[in-house]
């Protein structure tokens, strides 16, 4: 993914966001013009609204395999932010979710960082569709 490609993908502004809110709680989110723009809103606000949630699957899907300490952040945020895709927006398909993401691991994360992210979001994916709250 070029770097102009990555700046116009909206997992990427997700992550973005997400990555922000986490730095700086009490800002504003801003969503400028976007062609999904209500996707990108959704997800990030969705995100940050049902993270109890999100965590509390996290914690007992996961708790062997994430250590809340070596984990990076970025990281983190792609796996709740892709969690809230599996558990909330339906009609995107669980493959779809993951391949976005992975790709989205390309603008963030180092190589062996991907296939780790993979993992988890195969072994997640499995339980938080069945599991919606």
């Amino acid at each position: 993914m070029s770097q102009n490609e990555a700046l116009h993908n909206p997992r990427v502004i997700v992550v973005q966001k997400l990555y922000s809110n986490h730095l700086n709680k009490d800002s504003d989110i801003a969503f400028p013009k976007h062609r999904y723009k209500k996707f990108i809103k959704d997800v990030v606000k969705g995100t940050i609204e049902r993270k109890e949630i999100i965590q509390s699957l996290i914690d007992k899907e996961l708790k062997d395999d994430i250590n809340e300490n070596k984990t990076e952040l970025m990281v983190k945020l792609m796996i709740m932010a892709a969690i809230y895709e599996f558990m909330f927006m339906h009609k995107t398909p669980v493959n779809v979710i993951i391949s976005e993401y992975i790709k989205v691991a390309n603008f963030f994360v180092q190589e062996s960082q991907k296939s780790f992210l993979n993992a988890i979001l195969e072994k997640v994916s499995k339980v938080s569709r069945v599991s919606n709250i």
